[in-house]
């Protein structure tokens, strides 16, 4: 799927069905000709159901679409036969969906499990037949309920991408390249900052047949949390990643500098996010000799408070080890 067809966030008009009609029919026959209210009920309005989808992995359906209308409840008829019910409206979301109301912006409910389903708008009750109100003083009411108005609504829909791994780093780290070195993803990959402009996702295979998800997030710059650059725009799709992996240059010019920099815009976002596990990567650690690994081993394990671990993803070195400490992590 092409970078542009990454969509995740979409406003959507939902509309519920109205209920049908009851019945305001007498009962008449041949020689039944004061038979007493038979009319029945008018059916329910079709309902208006979100619903997960694991094969999706972007709202894109909703790009084009943003109108969405459930059905009518049926009227009721004669001899109490209550109207057909509405047919309901299913709009299937990727997992990790959360859907917010568009004025007040409050979080109505999240989709994260394949099938789940809630109703965003609840379709309208079929009004009740005349033969509902009869009662000693009135044998025969010539009246009927009219169905319920179906509900409206107006909601946003924000994809918070679900991954095992989510790859965190200033622009221009080398996320995109080790994506597409460890899995099948091909991310686009240049030289000039802000080349991913939307998370790309990747399986990674590992032994045994065993696989696990990683999401390649756009780069986060300074100031992120307050909405630099691209700013909340990707910052909330690593709240749901179960393992941050902090990928730094190895010729950056302060490596703990620059992570206690990638900590401090996740912690200013969401504090939560620091429950977190964590690795980092130093990557492009190919253009480092023996001596110069060496010295710089010993300025990290006594400046970096989490594990860490060298790699290249040209070179294809220090990948096995990182699969096998994700691995570690994802299943302790």
């Amino acid at each position: 799927m092409t970078e542009g067809n990454f969509v995740d966030y979409v406003k959507l008009y939902v509309s519920s069905g109205k209920g049908g009609k009851g019945s305001a029919h007498l009962h008449r026959e041949k020689y039944i000709t004061k038979g007493g209210p038979d009319g029945g009920d008018g059916g329910r309005g079709g309902h208006v159901i979100i619903r997960g989808n694991k094969n999706l992995w972007t709202l894109y359906t909703y790009k084009f679409k943003r109108h969405f209308r459930a059905e009518g409840g049926g009227d009721g008829s004669k001899q109490r036969s209550t109207g057909a019910d509405g047919s309901d409206v299913y709009m299937d979301v990727p997992l990790g969906t959360v859907v917010r109301d568009k004025f007040t912006n409050d979080i109505l409910f999240e989709i994260t499990e394949d099938g789940e389903e809630k109703i965003i708008a609840q379709g309208g009750k079929g009004g009740r037949g005349n033969w509902h109100f009869k009662s000693p003083t009135n044998q025969t009411p010539r009246y009927a309920q009219p169905g319920i108005s179906g509900e409206e609504r107006e909601i946003i829909l924000e994809l918070k991408v679900l991954a095992d791994v989510g790859l965190v780093g200033f622009p221009n780290a080398g996320k995109s390249t080790l994506l597409s070195v460890l899995t099948a993803a091909k991310p686009k990959i240049a030289d000039y900052e802000f080349t991913t402009l939307k998370p790309n996702l990747g399986i990674v295979k590992y032994r045994d047949y065993k696989t696990f998800v990683m999401a390649d997030i756009p780069g986060i710059i300074e100031g992120a949390a307050e909405g630099k650059g691209l700013g909340h725009y990707f910052l909330r799709h690593i709240e749901r990643n179960s393992i941050l992996l902090f990928l730094i240059p190895a010729d950056a010019k302060n490596i703990h500098q620059q992570y206690e920099i990638l900590l401090d815009e996740l912690r200013r976002y969401n504090p939560e996010m620091l429950d977190k596990e964590r690795l980092i990567a130093i990557s492009k650690s190919d253009m480092l000799d023996d001596e110069l690994k060496a010295e710089l081993q010993l300025e990290l394990d006594e400046a970096l408070p989490i594990p860490y671990l060298f790699i290249s993803s040209v070179a294809q070195q220090g990948l096995t080890e990182l699969k096998d400490q994700l691995w570690a992590m994802i299943n302790a």
